[in-house]
């Protein structure tokens, strides 16, 4: 593939170091017309790249917090409980997504997770659930079951719990 530099594009021939070619109107319009349509696209690609990487700095060196819109993004656990509430709530308008259930399949057991006023509801989902997702349930446990049983009676009452809700599990999916 031909570069921009290897095109005799860059000025003088080279960048130098830590410095990037931006090619201005007329310079953008005789680069781009000199490149085929793969290597325009990849030279575009790596010109909004680097836009976004001087806009990033530009906004950290401001002192404005990347956190701010990761704080506007719902968690996985948020929209794992909405998920299940919909489901609760109204089954026709509900829709199937395997990585809600996936999420509510791996954290079931922690009441941190997944609050005693969800639980029920998640109960009934399970009653739901079929083939594979059903077996490795049931196998995932049996075997958290046989490892409590190993540790013996502990007063820890988050582990009760946890222990009451794997006894419920197993009761329903058994």
């Amino acid at each position: 593939m031909r570069s921009a530099r290897g095109l005799g594009l860059w000025p003088g021939g080279s960048r130098g170091p830590g410095r990037t070619w931006r090619p201005g109107r007329a310079e953008g319009a005789a680069v781009l017309g000199a490149l085929s349509s793969e290597e325009r696209r990849v030279l575009e690609r790596k010109l909004k790249k680097e836009r976004k990487k001087e806009e990033r700095k530009r906004l950290r060196e401001a002192g404005v917090a990347m956190a701010q819109s990761s704080l506007a993004r719902r968690s996985g656990a948020q929209l794992a409980l909405d998920y299940l509430c919909g489901w609760a709530q109204k089954r026709e308008n509900w829709r199937f997504q395997k990585t809600r259930q996936t999420w509510l399949l791996l954290h079931m057991y922690d009441c941190d997770e997944v609050p005693d006023e969800h639980f029920p509801a998640l109960l009934a989902y399970l009653e739901g659930l079929r083939g594979r997702a059903r077996e490795l349930t049931v196998q995932k446990a049996e075997a958290l079951m046989r490892e409590l049983d190993e540790e013996g009676p502990g007063a820890d009452p988050r582990l009760l719990e946890k222990t009451q809700r794997i006894r419920q599990v197993l009761q329903l999916l058994s």
